[in-house]
């Protein structure tokens, strides 16, 4: 395959059905709805872990989380784990990461690199690159600290700091406090200028980079929006496009508080207990709130705002593409859009993200529209695919030959070509030692069937379990796992989750700075 340019979107929590080419109707998404037109959609693509840094992780590395060792957020890639992006700089293509990277934790030399960067934006790494980046421009959620967007914020913009939720309270747990018109949690009316806001920041330094570039040179982009993720606080000018009392509720949320405990109860124990607030991983969600008092109301406002982020993360793309064209590039970029993990966003009496592995969270966007000259045609993927194949679509798309220790492989164009290719299961993993909460899952997807084990610790006892039918049961409210009349197609699942995970890394990292 000849070499193509490729531009790798990806934004942060983002569910499945909030675009429109996925069934989404809130929030108006005519950018990425024309790339799924143009290019493949894929309807059942899976993180390999619903947190950001394994999630992130997987992506760079086309590894599972279990090989490349990050189990949950805070736990550091090793400074000699494998990168896809220093596969493609050291072919000759030039490498740009803007945006929130997040596959590093704080105070490690990711960070003391964006520190020594604050006199100007943008900046080349001490050594030429940073796991394949030759170039970093770096956001998060927020308006403090030493990335680049907040150093710019405070440099020429001080006025608009104070106006973003504070994501960690002042212990650096996440926040709970809630504000709006509904005092929902993370809710915020941002009086900030929307061009002064990350996601416009994001695509206004992809855009510098890419101007930076001869006409001919290869580029390999990641551009990486910050939202939807939590805190809810788009620009205020903005936030009148959707008024959250006329938003409908979620397939997923059940108003009837006795129904929705009924479902709760029928999964294993940890559902109810962080339900009831007893049991939460703070890195995940507010230990001072307690899901069992979200409203209807609030459920309505985060999901307007969550719209809100969506559209404009859909516009400034649509600038970064329209200069793309500009350059003359636009039949020769390939163009991938994901995001992470997704966000629970209401469904079961939930917000944030946790130790589930149901749709909420472990369905995400993916599209790949290839380049006009690859003689791809238009289609929809039916069959499940994982984060882990994109470093090895990379390569293809690049020309290359996959390095052997990625795990994953090629997306596939077509239903076909993933029954050709083995896209039979797709496997999850979710690991929480922190704050109490000792939960180990391990989770297959395979045709229309999603199986959930759960690890023995202080919580389980090893014998609890999800299944379900997806045809049947898209909103997974109902649990097969102890139904006799199921039992065959679980033990089946159970036995693909045993033959065919990797074998963990040894020995298993820990919390701090990388190695």
């Amino acid at each position: 395959m000849a070499r193509r340019k490729i531009l790798f979107i990806t934004t942060d929590q983002q569910r499945y059905d909030t675009l429109g080419c996925n069934g989404g109707t809130l929030a108006r998404t005519p950018v990425v709805d024309r790339l799924a037109a143009e290019g493949i959609r894929y309807e059942r693509a899976h993180p390999q872990s619903v947190v950001c840094m394994p999630s992130r992780a997987t992506m760079l590395t086309g590894q599972y989380p279990a090989t490349h060792g990050v189990w949950m957020n805070g736990v550091p890639l090793p400074l000699d784990a494998p990168s896809v992006a220093e596969v493609l700089r050291l072919d000759g293509y030039r490498t740009a990461l803007v945006g929130k990277a997040h596959f590093e934790p704080l105070l490690d030399p990711f960070l003391r690199f964006a520190e020594n960067a604050q006199s100007r934006v943008g900046t080349t790494p001490p050594g030429g690159s940073h796991r394949g980046f030759e170039h970093l421009e770096l956001a998060g959620h927020g308006s403090l600290g030493p990335l680049h967007y907040p150093q710019w914020l405070a440099r020429e913009h001080p006025e608009v700091v104070a106006g973003f939720y504070r994501v960690l309270d002042s212990s650096m747990r996440v926040n709970g406090q809630g504000g709006g018109d509904t005092d929902a949690p993370q809710v915020k009316v941002n009086p900030i200028d929307r061009d002064l806001y990350h996601t416009d920041w994001v695509a206004d330094r992809t855009i510098g980079w890419l101007d930076s570039l001869g006409a001919d040179e290869d580029w390999f982009c990641w551009m990486s929006f910050p939202d939807p993720h939590h805190p809810w606080d788009p620009p205020q000018s903005e936030v009148s496009r959707i008024d959250w009392r006329e938003v409908p509720l979620p397939a997923g949320y059940t108003e009837d508080a006795s129904e929705r405990e009924r479902v709760i109860d029928d999964k294993p124990r940890h559902w109810r207990l962080w339900y009831d607030g007893s049991l939460v991983s703070n890195y995940e969600a507010p230990a001072s709130w307690v899901p069992a008092t979200l409203t209807a109301a609030q459920v309505r406002e985060v999901n307007a705002l969550n719209a809100v982020e969506c559209e404009l993360i859909d516009e400034a793309l649509g600038r970064v593409l329209a200069r793309i064209a500009e350059r003359g590039w636009a039949d020769d970029v390939d163009i991938v859009f994901t995001s992470d993990h997704g966000e629970l966003q209401g469904d079961f009496g939930f917000l944030f993200k946790g130790p589930y592995h149901v749709d909420s969270l472990m369905r995400v966007p993916l599209i790949w529209r290839p380049a006009q000259t690859s003689g791809v045609t238009p289609s929809v993927v039916t069959r499940p695919v994982g984060l882990v194949d994109l470093a090895p679509t990379f390569c293809s798309i690049a020309g290359i030959e996959p390095p052997s220790w990625l795990q994953g492989t090629r997306l596939p164009s077509d239903d076909l070509d993933a029954d050709s290719r083995g896209f039979d299961s797709v496997f999850t993993d979710w690991d929480s030692e922190l704050f109490g909460v000792d939960v180990h899952v391990r989770t297959v997807v395979r045709d229309d069937m999603l199986c959930t084990a759960y690890l023995a610790g202080t919580v389980h006892d090893g014998t609890e379990g999800e299944l379900y039918s997806l045809t049947d049961d898209p909103t997974q409210m109902v649990n097969r796992w102890d139904d006799p009349a199921w039992r065959a197609r679980r033990d089946d699942l159970i036995g693909d989750l045993a033959d065919h995970r990797p074998e963990p890394r040894k020995p298993r990292l820990s919390l701090g700075a990388p190695v």
